[in-house]
């Protein structure tokens, strides 16, 4: 049995995932669709690739992933279908890809544009219903990419700060934060010997658990998300230090 996976930023309100999965379940009922999230911050693509990429791996082979988080539906952005080795993935050309896919062998992108996969209604808002979800359900039946567009060469990639050097010491940022307010930094990996800095505080250790630390200081540990994380154990580094997204960390290699 096929899989979809449904991430979007369109929250369970206003019954949209539900108009999604009766669409799939129409067109192959015999398929499992499993729901990633629906709670991405409205229009954050950022958010919408770092779940992705913390969840694609953990599903088996040969899953279909929608992900649509898209401020811009309805104008010139392309609606793309990226076979990988493993993986289908469904999402508009807007960069929400770029994680997921920046460790997988891309095989083939296409652009979705043959109207017989695609629903006919008098709106223009609402391409996760009309589009990615009946293109989904057709590709879970074995129609072959070609059918559903054209191949193009590329996908658009979010502009992901990445740590950089400057002088004797490295600039990382805080990217996101999770629901309990620990600070997501885009530090994937970190030597033996290392200094992190943080306001007026030093980090020299890397927390085995969230109650593994001082309540009164940050505290590093190694996400669900892959980056390391700054927090405070029972407590939201967020709120507890004034935290903001985007906010430098120095970074020394001993």
């Amino acid at each position: 049995m096929k899989t979809v996976a449904l991430l979007t930023d369109f929250g369970t309100k206003d019954g949209f995932v539900g108009s999604m999965k009766g669409v799939i379940l129409n067109i192959n009922p015999e398929i499992n669709i499993v729901d990633i999230s629906h709670e991405v911050e409205s229009f954050d693509i950022l958010e919408g690739s770092l779940i992705i990429y913390a969840t694609y791996k953990y599903f088996p082979k040969g899953t279909i992933f929608v992900s649509v988080v898209d401020p811009e539906v309805g104008t010139e952005r392309k609606p793309i279908v990226v076979k990988t080795k493993d993986y289908t993935f469904l999402a508009p050309d807007n960069g929400i890809l770029t994680l997921a896919l920046k460790d997988q062998k891309v095989e083939k992108i296409v652009e979705i544009k043959n109207e017989k996969y695609i629903l006919k209604t008098d709106t223009n808002t609402f391409h996760g219903r009309d589009i990615f979800s009946p293109v989904a359900a057709y590709i879970s039946k074995g129609v072959d990419l070609s059918e559903v567009g054209p191949e193009v060469e590329d996908f658009i990639k979010l502009n992901f700060p990445t740590v950089y050097k400057e002088k004797d010491f490295y600039v990382a940022k805080i990217i996101k934060f999770d629901k309990f307010g620990n600070a997501i930094t885009n530090i994937e990996t970190l030597p033996e010997n290392f200094e992190i800095e943080y306001k007026n505080f030093t980090i020299t250790k890397i927390s085995k658990n969230f109650l593994e630390g001082d309540k009164n200081k940050p505290n590093l540990i190694k996400g669900s998300f892959g980056f390391y994380e700054l927090f405070v154990p029972k407590n939201s580094f967020k709120d507890k230090f004034s935290a903001k997204e985007m906010e430098k960390i120095i970074l020394k290699i001993k």
